[in-house]
């Protein structure tokens, strides 16, 4: 069993239960995409370092997450319905990335960005729900939109036809969130991130030490 993409949870069980439905698996899949690309707030502003919060039932109860954590939620919601589901990581450039995100970051390039990869109807698709429609909206952004026959990652341009996000490395897919690895990648190349004054989430260093 998955430690964080733990579809088996009553948490997201239930969730999987509320938005589901009783359609074709390609219908349920959409429909899921759709509940977590909206119903969870996108907030990299408080990414804990501790392992528990980044479960898939610990994200859905905290109502907002990163793009890692929300491919995590995915990819359990996906499993619950029988369908194979992984966690996908790749380099992506923000152009557009907003000047109090690049002051804590110190950079417009996303490292060990999350995506869902799923296999369905014998076809393997990368999904990215991270950017929920509120959040587009307020930035002039588009949504990103799946009928489950096509991939659905970030837009190059956005509405006003700039240039926006710019995929620059794929590391492929892994079977659970590889969280220690994942977490050296970004004390590496976001060290003002695990400062407690930039994180509101962030854990004990003496915590952090013991899982990198």
């Amino acid at each position: 069993m998955s430690e964080f993409i733990n579809h088996h949870h009553p948490r997201i069980q239930k969730f999987v239960n509320e938005i589901a439905g009783s359609g074709s698996q390609k219908e349920k899949a959409v429909a899921l995409f759709y509940a977590v690309r909206d119903s969870l707030r996108y907030d990299p502003y408080t990414i804990s370092l501790k392992p528990e919060d980044h479960a898939a039932d610990a994200v859905l109860a905290s109502g907002h997450g990163f793009c890692v954590s929300k491919a995590v939620v995915l990819a359990a919601c996906f499993r619950a319905i029988g369908l194979e589901a992984n966690i996908g990581f790749a380099d992506v450039k923000n152009h557009l990335t907003t000047p109090k995100l690049r002051a804590l970051m110190g950079t417009d390039v996303f490292h060990y960005h999350g995506y869902t990869q799923l296999m369905l109807n014998g076809e393997s698709y990368k999904l990215t729900p991270a950017f929920d429609a509120a959040l587009c909206k307020r930035f002039g952004v588009k949504t990103l939109e799946w009928d489950g026959s096509h991939d659905a990652l970030f837009h190059e341009f956005d509405e006003n036809q700039q240039k926006h996000m710019e995929y620059l490395h794929d590391y492929g897919t892994r079977e659970d969130l590889p969280f220690s690895e994942m977490m050296s990648e970004y004390k590496k190349y976001y060290p003002a991130l695990f400062l407690p004054e930039n994180n509101r989430a962030v854990a004990p260093a003496d915590e952090f030490e013991s899982i990198s």
